[in-house]
């Protein structure tokens, strides 16, 4: 039986035990570029467990890492924490050693304005690559934030807006369901709207063999009682099945992070991998994590439509994942998707440079609606149909469609959700280099 979920209103303080605050220091009007300068918009935002709570991570396995991400990963291992203290407007990457004592200070001065053992906090940056972070504003910044920590939707809005850079809107969600009898809570807020690529790990290194799995951020609470390791596992396949499965253009940032807290207080008998109440937990956290990792491709920079790419019948999961990735990234796909031209020329070129094992005359493509079960195809078996052009075009007229690929060589599949690519993009990104004020992180 399929579990059910209630959507509800508070996104991270919706769980129990858990605060937050949002507030501006002014870290976005220090060279941080392009989609940062926003007026007085909040930029630092503090998250609280009023207890101890069992944490997991997934981490950026870009081999040039910020430094909020090294302090994650090595505190992440102890499975507890208190507190997360995140930023936008600068990301703390690629600043060199003192980048890395200002990311410490940074959850040092936290753990010492919220009374909390060393430790216990993590950090989350995004914004401007290569810019010190100004640790003047950074310390005020928390001291505020400290002092309106709060529950109430107004105070979880206020953290959805502080972590935002060229996002054009918060994103943010929470819901409820049944758990081993009682009503267990997770939510969560994320940012990313460029540099999107996600390819994230538990430990920030990339796998030996086959696929990896602006900056995207994810801070994610639950008040389940669940162990560290359990923990990991359930969010090691949500982000599998959403974040790692998203691409606005195809940039892998030094930032991505996500984070889930859990602190144990909706009461609930811990559970252990694979058991029935382990499984509605996933399903739940599944969920979450696919609706945020939907909003940002939908919020993407200059999006006009949205695709899921979906492709069956590849040798390998590799070779599925290698297939739909390199559609989805192709920079003239992406501008017919814009245009509304059914182009599969395009994308059967990108099915044949993929690291896929492609055979020409096996090869079809069709379209359908967004989960829709009807597919138009417009090539079968490598040769066109007997679609029409104006057919076509309908097809992929809408805001959002799916792209269905089938290589017909054996059983594997996947998904990515993807975005088109539009003049907005550019020039939102070219900047002007007469004005550095203009250029991007």
């Amino acid at each position: 039986m399929k579990p059910k979920f209630k959507v509800i209103a508070g996104s991270i303080v919706a769980p129990k035990g858990f605060t937050t605050a949002g507030v501006c220091c002014d870290i976005k009007r220090l060279g941080t570029g392009k989609g940062s300068d926003k007026g007085r918009k909040r930029d630092l935002a503090l998250l609280v467990s009023e207890v101890p709570a069992t944490v997991a991570g997934m981490f950026t396995t870009n081999q040039v890492c910020a430094a909020p991400v090294k302090v994650c990963i090595e505190r992440v291992k102890r499975g507890t924490a208190r507190a997360v203290v995140m930023n936008s407007g600068n990301a703390n990457a690629c600043t060199g050693r003192q980048g890395m004592e200002d990311a410490r200070e940074m959850v040092r001065f936290t753990e010492r304005a919220l009374n909390l053992p060393a430790g216990s906090v993590l950090a989350g940056s995004t914004g401007r690559i290569g810019v010190a972070l100004p640790m003047d504003n950074i310390r005020a910044g928390i001291l505020e934030a400290a002092v309106g920590l709060g529950s109430t939707a107004r105070h979880a809005d206020q953290a959805a807006e502080a972590i935002m850079t060229s996002d054009t809107r918060p994103k943010q969600i929470a819901v409820r369901f049944r758990l081993g009898g009682k009503e267990v809570r997770i939510g969560g807020i994320c940012k990313g709207a460029g540099m999107i690529q996600p390819r994230m790990s538990a430990d920030g290194k990339r796998p030996a063999a086959g696929p990896l799995h602006a900056t995207m951020l994810c801070f994610i609470t639950t008040d389940a009682a669940i162990e560290a390791r359990t923990l990991q596992a359930a969010l090691r396949e949500a982000t599998a099945q959403s974040f790692n499965r998203i691409t606005v253009d195809g940039d892998t940032s030094t930032n991505d992070t996500v984070l889930v807290l859990a602190n144990g207080l909706a009461g609930n008998k811990r559970f252990q991998i694979l058991n029935s109440k382990f499984q509605i937990f996933q399903a739940a956290l599944n969920h979450v994590c696919l609706e945020l990792a939907g909003m940002i491709v939908r919020d993407g920079e200059g999006v006009s439509r949205c695709v899921t790419v979906r492709v069956h019948g590849a040798k390998s999961a590799a070779d599925a994942d290698g297939a739909a990735r390199a559609v989805a990234n192709s920079a003239l796909v992406k501008t017919s998707w814009h245009g509304g031209d059914p182009n599969w020329g395009r994308i059967i070129d990108a099915l044949g440079y993929s690291p896929a094992t492609v055979v020409e005359e096996k090869v079809d493509v069709g379209y359908s609606a967004p989960g829709g079960g009807r597919i138009l195809w417009s090539l079968r078996r490598g040769q066109p149909t007997r679609a029409t052009f104006r057919q076509l075009c309908a097809a992929v007229a809408e805001k959002e469609f799916d792209l269905h690929v089938r290589l017909n060589l054996g059983n594997a599949g996947a998904v990515i959700y993807a975005a088109d690519l539009t003049a907005e993009y550019v020039e939102f990104n070219k900047g002007d280099v007469t004005d550095p004020g203009s250029l991007g992180g």
